[in-house]
């Protein structure tokens, strides 16, 4: 994979970086990416993600999921990074595998239902995925998920595993029914764990090569220096920086490949939970090209100028023929195919955010692969952490998460949290 920074330049875009600006801020790229591996080195809490391609051992993935190789569904109950790294990999990847992958990451109820009552739960595995195994959306949604098997006469223990931490009720539940388990990585929050346990679970039930996956993670790692110039995530993470310090506080991840619509979602959380703090952060916002050209890209090219548009695609993918038509007007799609019109696409958007003077930058993939999955996560990782060193931020921590964690808590009765007072003191201007 590479990143083209160009068209974020000043020389393109208004906000751009200078290319003299440029230069020191390759200085502090420098002194971050000190600080970034002395964090990798010492394994601390947060920096230890980035080691996960000398760390994690995928032979006891395999080993754990192995007893599971009949399965035609799976379902990942987890939320947040409990689900959407692994998620991003299932479906980028979902044409290769012959297991259908769902995640139960929201509490939904009428979609819930109706998940369970399409599926053959004698042939579906299920996932439980939460460090803490206390999270209360994902405890909630396995226990309907053990009842369903339990009232279709399914053995719910022949087909359940969990990933979690060391203790806790998801444990426990574990140790006591003998269920296979994946431990979570030590000092890995949960929105940097695509590339361990949490992440390649799922892909292993799946099918897919994990020794890939973490391949071209590795090579990534390999590439972290103390330039921007040499490795393609510290390259975006600060743009993204520099750029949201000259005013695009908005960063669009925009892939160019229906299989990378979840990597949007994916990005959107580590972005966002990552460096939305002291009043920092640059917004996330999640489109679909050639899809949101229809629907978004007036605002990018014509709005505020607040926006860093981020266009993702790879250079090499199966095409399909489009057909001769009787209308004239269509005549110039004659001999093409619909990975070429969507090339023209992606090609027009950044040239019409060009010519706006509006900045992008274009992150290109080989191909939509394991190796270059991998990759790709990695290296917005790398960004994401390097991007944090930049604002002074802890990267690492979500305290407004837990505010609202707490609340539901409360609200529940599951004790007294000063959180739940807060909701029960909203004031109302109901309209009717």
């Amino acid at each position: 994979m590479h990143v083209d920074i160009a068209n974020a330049l000043a020389d393109t875009a208004s906000p751009g970086i200078s290319r003299d600006a440029l230069a020191r801020l390759d200085d502090q790229v420098a002194a971050a990416h000190d600080r970034i591996e002395r964090g990798i080195e010492g394994r601390e809490h947060g920096y230890a993600a980035l080691a996960l391609p000398e760390d994690v051992d995928v032979d006891a993935i395999r080993e754990t999921t192995a007893a599971f190789a009949d399965t035609e569904t799976l379902l990942n109950v987890g939320i947040g990074g409990s689900a959407l790294g692994a998620a991003t990999i299932t479906d980028a990847l979902a044409n290769e595998s012959s297991v259908d992958a769902y995640y139960l990451d929201n509490v939904d109820p009428e979609w819930i239902t109706a998940l369970l009552s399409e599926v053959d739960l004698a042939s579906t595995t299920v996932n439980v995925v939460s460090r803490s195994g206390t999270t209360a959306e994902t405890l909630a949604n396995f226990l309907v998920v053990r009842d369903a098997m339990t009232s279709t006469g399914v053995d719910w223990t022949d087909r359940t595993f969990v990933t979690t931490g060391e203790e806790g009720p998801l444990r426990r539940l574990a140790d006591r029914h003998g269920l296979p388990n994946l431990p979570q990585p030590e000092g890995v929050p949960g929105r940097f764990s695509a590339l361990s346990t949490v992440g390649l679970a799922a892909a292993s039930v799946c099918g897919h090569d994990l020794d890939a996956l973490v391949a071209g993670a590795s090579e990534q790692r390999e590439k972290l220096g103390p330039s921007l110039h040499s490795n393609p995530g510290y390259a975006y993470g600060a743009i993204a920086y520099a750029l949201d310090q000259r005013g695009a506080s908005v960063n669009a991840m925009m892939p160019y490949a229906e299989s990378l619509e979840t990597f949007a979602e994916w990005f959107a959380q580590l972005w966002a939970e990552s460096l939305g703090k002291d009043g920092l952060g640059q917004t996330p916002a999640r489109a679909l090209g050639a899809t949101d050209q229809h629907s978004q890209l007036q605002l990018y090219r014509a709005g505020p100028r607040d926006k860093l548009v981020t266009l993702v695609r790879p250079t090499e993918r199966d095409d399909h023929d489009i057909p001769e038509s009787d209308a004239e007007e269509l005549a110039y799609l004659e001999g093409t195919g619909l990975g070429e019109l969507m090339d023209a696409e992606f090609d027009a958007t950044e040239a019409s955010l060009a010519a706006a003077g509006r900045p992008s930058v274009r992150v290109e993939l080989d191909r939509v692969d394991e190796r270059e999955l991998g990759a790709l996560l990695y290296a917005m990782e790398a960004a994401c952490v390097l991007a944090g060193e930049l604002y002074g931020v802890d990267t690492f921590v979500q305290p407004a998460v837990e505010w609202g964690k707490n609340a539901a808590r409360g609200l529940l009765g599951e004790g007294d949290y000063d959180e739940a007072d807060a909701v029960a003191a909203k004031d109302e201007l109901i309209i009717e």
